[in-house]
């Protein structure tokens, strides 16, 4: 799906980024709505995935998304650097995290930047 304005876009989503370097890779989207939906904030937080097919158990660092999530195949999401990236750069949807894999995500998140939990 070809987006026609970046601020469609939404949280947990999974969309395409092109990179001059490499082929396109999905990322995950982690700015909430009100970010990704305003027209005025011009990049998002997300999470790179690898795009190559995982045939091995993931990283500590990584969380394992597939086509449950909307993608063609096993693929690894790095949940150790966050990348601030522009929207307009962001092209085709490929689908949305699981509930599951976002408390995952989300639990692999806190666990890699060492965040205090209350």
């Amino acid at each position: 799906m070809k987006r026609d304005h970046p601020r469609e876009m939404r949280q947990w989503e999974i969309v395409m980024l092109p990179f001059s370097r490499e082929k396109r890779h999905p990322a995950v989207i982690i700015s909430n709505d009100e970010i990704c939906q305003n027209p005025d904030i011009e990049d998002v937080n997300a999470l790179i995935c690898t795009s190559a097919r995982l045939n091995r158990v993931p990283k500590l660092n990584e969380e394992a998304l597939d086509e449950s999530d909307g993608l063609d195949w096993k693929t690894a999401v790095r949940c150790d650097r966050i990348y601030l990236l522009p929207k307009a750069q962001f092209d085709d949807r490929k689908g949305n995290v699981t509930h599951e894999r976002r408390r995952r995500i989300g639990r692999k998140m806190v666990e890699m930047f060492r965040l205090p939990l209350a």
